[in-house]
């Protein structure tokens, strides 16, 4: 992604969990902060090169600690796809001059003191050394020089008229259910949601089963398959929406999903269910409800956020093309 978090965000790579709360309505025992890792404690390895656990630590100190487990996965694959990145950048000698990492250090610490924090006792809260965050933020900086380069006024300008779906506010609504992979498991999570989309089928197909064909027809097709869906997603997903039958609301095309999720929701017509749709989150099916139109927008009005989208699409390639033949070790946590 295109940078333009905060420096202080930036620099610690802090994976923001959005939508992760602690239940207030049951009562039960917090779970004990645990002490943090050594920092010869590896979490990972890619080429070699290793992941300190304390990284995944200092990632995770934002999130409730009854949800660290299961948000530990993500953190890992995060950090194992920013080295990636970076290793492919270093490869290609993307260089980042010592006064720019200087500039950047100097902004981190005019936002500690803005913020009327101590900047050592900020590093030592965070459990980072200044030249850990360094090497962070010269990581930052290396991959927005690589996105000016190769997103020149020409490309940009191509992308925002080819997809122009992306900027102009269009937005769709839908239902989804997610089946999250276990322990790797790939196979077992798509035959399990290829089971519920063939039962959310049956269902649809037996409620019309007797009904001539025509506009009454083809509305209880609609109820009975935004019934069926929603039951399923309630019974079945991994997702938080669950408990709405999987409505995610409406969204736009681009920044609020990732990319192979509204690809497919947005290539929907209206009622229409999806096959599995693979993200890093497992497996969806995904029923589109209904959609909004865009409105004309200009280049110069969305170029920001069109360089971020086009960031994203290019760490995206990246990691297409070099997570696979990358050798990544993932060291099991000791209990």
């Amino acid at each position: 992604m295109f940078v333009r978090f905060p420096a202080l965000v930036l620099a610690f790579a802090a994976l923001s969990l959005t939508g992760v709360t602690f239940s207030q309505t049951v009562q039960i025992p917090p779970p004990k902060e645990e002490p943090p890792p050594g920092r010869d404690v590896v979490a990972a390895r890619v080429n070699g090169e290793a992941i300190p656990e304390l990284a995944v630590y200092r990632s995770l100190m934002r999130v409730p600690l009854g949800r660290r487990d299961e948000a530990r996965r993500e953190v890992v694959n995060f950090l194992i796809d920013n080295m990636i990145v970076d290793q492919y950048l270093v490869q290609l000698k993307i260089q980042i001059d010592g006064k720019e990492i200087d500039e950047a250090i100097a902004k981190i610490k005019k936002e500690a003191a803005d913020s009327r924090k101590d900047f050592k006792k900020l590093l030592e809260e965070l459990m980072i050394t200044e030249a850990e965050l360094r090497t962070n933020v010269t990581a930052a900086l290396r991959w927005d020089k690589f996105v000016l380069q190769q997103g020149s006024e020409k490309v940009l300008h191509d992308y925002f008229k080819n997809n122009l779906g992306m900027f102009n506010g269009s937005e769709t609504k839908a239902r989804h259910i997610l089946i999250a992979v276990s322990d790797g498991k790939k196979d077992d999570a798509l035959a399990k949601i290829t089971i519920i989309k063939k039962k959310i089928e049956d269902e649809v197909s037996l409620a019309i089963a007797k009904m001539p064909a025509g506009i009454q027809r083809e509305q209880e097709r609609v109820k009975a398959l935004d019934a069926a869906f929603a039951k399923a997603a309630i019974e079945s997903s991994s997702c938080p929406s669950k408990k709405d039958g999987g409505d995610l609301g409406y969204f736009p095309r681009a920044g609020a999903m990732v990319e192979p999720f509204a690809r497919a929701a947005f290539a929907l017509k209206q009622y229409e269910m999806s096959p599995p749709v693979a993200t890093e989150f497992g497996y969806h099916l995904i029923l589109a409800l209904d959609s909004k139109a865009g409105k004309e927008v200009k280049y110069d009005d969305v170029k920001p956020f069109l360089q971020e989208v086009y960031g994203e699409r290019l760490r995206e390639a990246v990691l297409t093309q070099y997570k696979a033949k990358s050798k990544i070790e993932i060291v099991e946590k000791k209990k």
